[in-house]
């Protein structure tokens, strides 16, 4: 197979329970303490966000739900708030994942594996951020710091491999478009694991991930506020407000955060601003409207890793159980022997000192519902968005064993990107021959505008590796790219109810993918073969079934299909790269089950993906073509409360992903592991509450992380790990503050055995790793209104 060598992609691909919402999960009114939950989530039904669901068992199908809102590309009006009666299940399976499934079906109900992790969950396991909440999610990992903010590993998969959306819309490869991301103003983190082109499109090989922020409810006004700070010094603070409006029919949400999340190396710092707000007004009974608008900013002091150094040069300042292996280096070509992480590069940034990552973004959406007819329901939203961001950094740091000091090689590019769709939902519910049937109709389309200013020189130097002189960036030479996305996609979904507990659920998506590239050197002369024009039209679809065997006990199988541009970045195809689309498929099955009174919950699948005309780094910035990959595995989750002040969950997941076919000149990776990918991945936690006066609660959570390569060639392993993390809280009764309903004091510890680990590697920067957060203690408050 041939090479081909591509122009700094790593700063463009720049960008993280299912389970652990059971950490979340009231009991029915029948069964729960009064004190067991002291500070309930608010209750709200966003335009793209999940819906409360009613409990599992034949109940939860017997009334036709109201039309999902489209939510792979966004869709429609917000829904009244479910009723308080509305139980969380262990898994969190009675919520309706609307990245699934347009058809308004609950996580039980879709032929798939879909994990729903709620705010309640997140605020509860202290998740700050979505690569945070990625991690407590069933077999999925993912980065961190500032350089890695929004890098998921998932099925085998990794990048833009996995489709990341916002309330349900796509905005680009998520390697180039995803930035940190706070959790304040979140509703939940969805999950829809395996290929996921019918609902999300192009790009989503190995699933989607969907973040929904929060939106109006129905009912009195209620108020929250949270704040926290940790021995990083690092801060976070949250307002948010929503109910009903004095003007009938008009419901709000506000929310406003505000962090500075400090890194444990030297100069690490992200401060994020995050402003959103949404409005739902029922005209009538069977007229809706919505409008939302929000604004984001992060910017970052990054941290790019510690350089691999051999172990012979490190002596006693060598480590065990970080990395492990022979490395020749990618950058400079000197032969490392065995390497290590040096000890005194833990908390080192070797990052010029004048180093900024900036982004600004601002969302705009609105739409409608219309009842036409009873069974008849038109559904559609506009949205606008637009982001600059940029990247200034040193970012190659490559121990070179020939001078015993850091190379180093800096980077710039900067983004200014226009998007605007519309996706129009036509949802029908009929009864055929006698059968009960849904049946959803999309049509979307969108226009993309980026403009991407880039560096045209590379200044490089060497550093000392202990107590380097960062210095400053330097002379700067740019050039400039460009690409015109536009997208048309129709597509069926449909959901057959055959019997009372058997149904039929398949769908199809046509979709057209139009490219305009362009392409200037730094004195703005078109590069030869530029610009071009490029089409593709994938088709892709999902069918399968669920069962309900007996009440709560739901089997399911699929077979679903996906397809994404070659080089997975559309961004970056070259004039005489092969620009064929890489496609992809999944057999899965599985088996769900909520039993015992809502009080255990498990769940089980196995999976078979096949993806074909793979693109892959051969290590630094290489790309080779790989014939195909295979992805094989199970993953089982539980969660179980035996008796009212205990509570127990934990899941794993088990993945066989390798090459095959992938050769190339001088060598060959068939049967090689894909980078970020570990073979096993377990999560566990427990927790006791303590009905005193004012109720506390302890608990402590685990995970654990197999072996992963940091490239296709697999020749360095970054160390399985396991850490784990205590919490303590206590609910202080409302006499103490009278003028607050609810008010929870948390303290945390992160890491708690300090572990040293290797979090992620960044394949096109294989010469280091980037490592995972030391042993760090959280104060937190939290308040309701």
């Amino acid at each position: 197979m041939s090479s081909i060598r591509i122009v700094r992609p790593r700063k463009f691909l720049l960008a993280s329970a299912a389970l652990t919402s059971f950490a979340a999960f009231d009991l029915p009114a029948a069964l729960a303490q009064p004190a067991r939950e002291p500070l309930p989530p608010v209750e709200v039904s966003p335009a793209q966000s999940r819906k409360q669901a009613k409990p599992a068992g034949r109940d939860a199908q017997s009334p036709r739900r109201a039309a999902a809102r489209r939510p792979a590309t966004a869709s429609a009006a917000p829904k009244p708030a479910m009723p308080a009666a509305t139980v969380q299940t262990p898994l969190n399976t009675n919520a309706v994942a609307e990245s699934a499934s347009r058809l308004g079906l609950t996580v039980r109900e879709i032929p798939a594996t879909v994990e729903v992790i709620s705010a309640e969950t997140m605020r509860e396991q202290g998740y700050r951020t979505v690569s945070e909440t990625a991690q407590g999610a069933v077999g999925v990992t993912s980065g961190d710091n500032p350089a890695e903010p929004a890098a998921f590993s998932m099925r085998g998969f990794t990048n833009s491999q996995i489709n990341i959306l916002y309330n349900g819309i796509k905005i680009g490869p998520q390697n180039m478009t995803s930035r940190i991301t706070d959790t304040a103003n979140l509703e939940a983190v969805e999950f829809l694991k395996g290929p996921a082109s019918l609902i999300s499109g192009e790009g989503a090989a190995g699933g989607a991930i969907n973040f929904v922020t929060k939106a109006p409810h129905t009912g009195p006004v209620r108020n929250e506020a949270d704040f926290s700070w940790d021995s990083l010094n690092s801060f976070r603070a949250h307002y948010g407000s929503g109910g009903s409006t004095n003007v009938q029919g008009l419901d709000y949400r506000f929310d406003i955060s505000r962090s500075s999340l400090n890194g444990f190396a030297d100069d690490t710092n992200t401060k994020t601003l995050d402003v959103s707000g949404q409005l739902n007004y029922r005209i009538s009974d069977s007229l809706k409207t919505w409008g939302a608008v929000e604004y984001r900013e992060d910017r970052s002091k990054a941290y790019w890793g510690a350089p691999l150094v051999p172990i012979a040069f490190s002596g006693s300042h060598a480590t065990t159980g970080i990395v492990s292996g022979n490395y020749i280096s990618n950058y400079n070509k000197t032969n490392l022997g065995a390497v290590t992480i040096d000890d005194r590069t833990f908390n080192t940034n070797y990052n010029v000192l004048d180093n900024r990552n900036v982004a600004q973004e601002v969302w705009l959406r609105g739409g409608f519902e219309l009842k036409l007819a009873p069974d008849l329901t038109l559904k559609s939203q506009a949205y606008g968005y637009g982001a600059e961001r940029s990247w200034f950094n040193n970012e190659v740091e490559a121990f070179n064993s020939g001078t015993n000091l850091v190379d180093r090689e800096r980077f710039y590019v900067a983004h200014s990107q226009r998007l605007v769709g519309n996706i129009t939902d036509l949802t029908w519910d009929a009864n055929i021959a006698g059968f009960d049937n849904r049946l959803v109709t999309t049509l979307s389309s969108s226009y993309l505008d980026f403009v991407r200013p880039g560096a045209a020189n590379f200044p490089f130097d060497n550093v000392s590796l202990v107590d380097p002189n960062r210095g400053f960036y330097g002379t700067l030479t740019t050039k400039q790219q460009t690409a015109r996305i536009d997208n048309e996609a129709l597509s069926f979904e449909d959901r057959l109810k055959l019997t009372r507990t058997f149904a039929l659920v398949g769908g199809l998506r046509v979709e057209h993918i139009g490219l305009d590239r362009n392409s200037t050197d730094a004195a703005g002369i078109v590069n030869a073969g530029f610009p071009y024009t490029k089409d593709w039209a994938p088709v892709t679809g999902r069918i399968g079934y669920t069962w309900e065997a007996v009440p709560g006990l739901t089997f399911f199988s699929q077979y679903a299909t996906g397809a994404d541009v070659s080089a997975n970045n559309i961004f970056l195809l070259g004039p005489t790269q092969p620009l064929d689309l890489t496609t992809a498929r999944t057999y899965e099955t599985g088996v769900k089950h909520l039993f015992w009174d809502n009080r255990a919950e498990w769940s089980f699948s196995a999976y078979d993906i096949l993806r074909k005309n793979v693109y892959a780094a051969a290590g630094g910035q290489a790309l080779n073509i790989a014939g195909r990959q295979e992805s094989k595995g199970v993953e089982l989750a539980a969660a179980i409360r035996p008796i009212d002040p205990l509570r127990l969950w934990g899941n794993i997941a088990y993945v066989d992903a390798r090459y095959d076919d992938f050769n190339f000149v001088g060598g060959s990776f068939s049967g090689n592991t894909p980078p970020n990918v570990p073979r096993i991945v377990a999560n566990a936690g427990a927790s006791w509450r303590f009905f005193t006066p004012w109720p506390v609660e302890l608990g402590i959570t685990g995970r654990h992380v197999g072996d992963r390569y940091n490239t296709d060639a697999n020749t360095v392993t970054m160390k399985a790990y396991t850490v784990a993390d205590v919490y303590a809280f206590v609910d202080i009764p409302k006499a103490v503050f009278n003028a607050v309903d609810q008010a929870r004091l948390t303290f945390r510890v992160r890491n708690i055995t300090d572990k040293r680990y290797a979090i992620w590697g960044d394949p096109f920067y294989p010469d280091q790793i980037l490592l995972g957060a030391p042993r760090t203690y959280e104060l937190s408050a939290a308040f309701k209104w």
